[in-house]
């Protein structure tokens, strides 16, 4: 939210390490800004993994932002619909595959709060850094930070920026290029444009399984075709005063991949869908902010106004197979039609004084949502939206008095969303001694959330009717949310000797309740009954963390986290009118749960040139459910199970070697890799939806020429080629999106 603000909270985690040869083995020690001070990322009583430029630009660049996943221990991140992310952090965080409503870990681009899923996902340019921070954030980054924060930050123009250009050739006819240009127009005026395009056709095959049925398109494994554009421009207007502009504009034209049916019998990367599901996909994404600063006597000021917002229209083969069990009336389709627009505007006054320092801060924001989602069987006709078959799940939404004789043939549903938001909130330290201090933080908060929508269904003979499933009322309705909660922070960090810090600290956050935007079946929907209420957590946390040497840091952490409310994507099935039945699914709150674990992170330059670090997280979670939880019938579906993607032990490892070969020229190998054991993909823990363990590992060589500014690399991602579930969802059966294989390729870098 904040250029200060984002680091205040930094701590546990051990940055990568800076790559550069010096003379002598170099201090590994990472500087953050918290609270407008320079302060050793030691000192910090929380959490925080920080990915620095060095170690993304080795595994070729971030590509998406799910990619953070694998440098980062305790992080998972459900990815549906090609590029919608839900991070989970420390277990905690709703699998939710719909726009509407936010993830427990609250994500920000260069302090600017992106309020849905989908926003992250062409973020992976001209990036200086990224900062995962654990744990509720319920002070400095407020709603929606259950789970804990993720910030991107990229480059900032200055006087000493860099310029670069950098080209990738990979398999799967991947075409990468990338370019940043900055300079000084004058000594107080600096600015940058950056840039990147990314092509690259299907990593997923797409099989034959029923030869009665004719198979899709190869690009239904997933074609990308990207790019995105940002400028920025920094004014130093005086000694204490700056102003700073950005903007940003990306597209996605690609095709999502298709999702795999649980019955099928395919191999590893493999899926099998037909051809009417396959959908050009038609995304934008932009945004402009304007952060200044200046100084009013001992305080600083710091204002940050921004908008934000994206257009999409794109779908994929709902079903995920050719034809389910030879049965064409199972055929399912779906897309999606979006606009979102966010304005927000942050206020900060900060100062150091003799005992400490405080900021005191304002947020307001207005955000606006529509969505149109339609499904439908076989081909769709865009002007009747009847489609050549009838889909299955429509018939039982026509109620006891149908509207037509005729059969119904799709379902679509739209919703209006707008989100108010205001906080006040402080954030303190007080030094009770050299030794020891006191961090005190508290966020107000109001929000009000106002929803509309209807759903209905359209008949062959192009009656359309609203829904009624089981005659509880027409599908149509709105009803108002409004939050007040007072969330904080407290923790006390003692100082031992010059190379240890030990704290405690207990935390608070929630993730604000909403409506559900996907099938309106009736009118209960827009019901108090028919919403999900907020959650919010409450963790209390001891660590410990030491910096014996230059060459040499680690830290441990242990935590308690109390899940109350916990938001999740409740599965139930009802009955079709001509027998069996269907999945339908939306967002829903259990009782209880609780997350308790132990991390660590470490790292080491044992000889120059040579950085080792590593990093665990050994987690325990469990769901505590005596309720039945949205009309399942059985409230032991949950109780006791491991809350989703919350692998119990979590392990990266990174290592970096780099030797000079004469005298401006250098050598470098890499390797990331990550463990994660096996996690279950919804709260109900059936065996058929839980992913087995994997290991991701990336590596790279780099053959530098400094005289000349070039970089040369040979790289591979997944080099094991793990195939897993990224997310999945009920239907007939159970869907799953699936990893990307492995993939190889070459960069050439100029830099100056």
């Amino acid at each position: 939210m904040f250029k200060f603000g984002c680091a205040a909270l930094a701590g546990v985690g051990v940055a990568s390490v800076p790559a550069a040869l010096a003379q002598a083995v170099p201090d590994i020690r990472v500087v953050v800004t918290a609270t407008q001070q320079s302060e050793d990322i030691s000192e910090l009583p929380a959490s925080v993994h920080v990915i620095d430029q060095t170690a993304t630009r080795h595994i070729n660049s971030l590509t998406s932002a799910e990619e953070i996943v694998g440098l980062v221990p305790g992080l998972q991140a459900a990815v549906a619909n090609g590029v919608q992310v839900a991070y989970q952090i420390r277990g905690i965080g709703a699998v939710d595959h719909q726009a509407l409503t936010p993830t427990a870990a609250a994500v920000y681009l260069d302090g600017v709060y992106l309020a849905t899923n989908v926003q992250t996902g062409l973020l992976g340019y001209d990036l200086e850094r990224v900062e995962v921070m654990r744990g509720p954030q319920g002070t400095l980054f407020g709603r929606n930070a259950s789970g804990g924060a993720i910030n991107f930050r990229t480059v900032r123009p200055d006087a000493d920026q860099t310029s670069y250009l950098q080209a990738s050739v990979g398999t799967f006819e991947r075409y990468d290029l990338a370019s940043a240009v900055g300079g000084s127009l004058s000594e107080t005026l600096h600015v940058r444009l950056a840039g990147r395009y990314l092509s690259q056709g299907a990593t997923l095959d797409n099989v034959l399984t029923d030869p009665a049925f004719p198979l899709g398109p190869d690009e239904a494994g997933g074609r990308r075709d990207e790019f995105g554009l940002r400028a920025s421009a920094l004014w130093d207007v005086g000694v204490e005063s700056s102003v700073l502009l950005r903007a940003h504009y990306e597209e996605d034209n690609g095709v999502n991949p298709a999702p795999r049916n649980s019955s099928l019998s395919v191999g590893d990367h493999e899926i099998s869908v037909g051809p009417d599901g396959v959908q050009d996909t038609d995304n934008e994404f932009y945004g402009a902010s304007v952060e200044g600063q200046t100084g009013l006597g001992a305080w600083t000021l710091d204002s940050l106004t921004s908008v934000e917002g994206y257009n999409q229209q794109y779908g994929f083969d709902f079903d995920g197979s050719q034809a389910l069990f030879s049965n064409p009336a199972f055929n399912a389709n779906l897309s999606y039609d979006r606009d979102f627009l966010q304005i927000a505007q942050d206020f900060s006054l900060a100062r150091e004084w003799a005992g400490g320092s405080t900021l005191i801060g304002l947020h307001a924001a207005q955000e606006d949502f529509e969505q149109l989602y339609t499904i439908w069987c076989g081909v769709l006709n865009p002007v009747t939206l009847v489609g050549s078959c009838n889909y299955v799940g429509a018939a039982g939404r026509v109620g006891p008095a149908p509207a037509s004789t005729a059969p119904a043939s799709t379902l679509l549903t739209d919703i209006e969303q707008t989100r108010t938001t205001a906080a006040l909130f402080s954030y303190n330290d007080f030094d009770l001694s050299d030794r020891l201090t006191l961090t005190l933080g508290a966020r107000y908060t109001f929000e009000d959330i106002d929803g509309s929508g209807s759903g209905r269904h359209f008949y062959t003979d192009g009656v359309v009717a609203l829904n009624n499933r089981n005659g509880l009322g027409a599908a149509t309705g709105s009803n108002e949310i409004r939050e007040y909660r007072l969330t904080g922070n407290a923790a006390l960090r003692y100082r031992i000797a010059d190379d240890g810090v030990a704290y405690v600290s207990v935390s608070n956050g929630y993730k604000s309740g909403g409506f559900n935007g996907e099938v309106q079946n009736d009118a209960t929907h827009f019901q108090d009954e028919g919403l999900f209420t907020a959650e919010t957590v409450t963790n209390w946390e001891a660590g410990f963390k030491a910096t014996p040497s230059a060459t040499a840091s680690w830290s441990v952490a242990a935590f308690y986290q109390e899940y109350e409310a916990p938001q999740a994507r409740i599965f139930v099935q009802f009955p079709l009118p001509g027998g069996g039945s269907i999945i339908s699914n939306s967002l829903s709150n259990l009782d209880a749960a609780e997350s308790i674990g132990l991390e660590g992170e470490f790292s080491w330059r044992p000889v120059r040139g040579l950085d080792l670090v590593s990093g665990f997280t050994l987690l325990d979670t469990e769901i505590m459910q005596e309720s039945d939880a949205a009309g399942t019938g059985n409230a032991a579906l949950f109780d006791g199970n491991p809350l989703p993607f919350a692998s119990e032990v979590s392990l990266t490892l990174g290592a970096r070697y780099e030797w000079a070969l004469g005298a401006d020229q250098r050598f470098a190998l890499q390797s990331n890799a990550k463990y994660q054991s096996p996690f279950y993909l919804d709260a109900e823990g059936r065996a058929d939806r839980r992913q087995d363990e994997y290991t991701l590992l990336d590596a790279s060589a780099s053959w530098y020429l400094d005289r000349q500014g070039l970089e040369l690399s040979v790289w591979g991602r997944n080099l094991l080629d793990e195939d897993y579930a990224v997310s999945g969802y009920g239907f007939i059966g159970y869907n799953t999106f699936r990893s990307q294989p492995a993939m190889y390729g070459v960069t050439l870098r100029y830099e100056r």
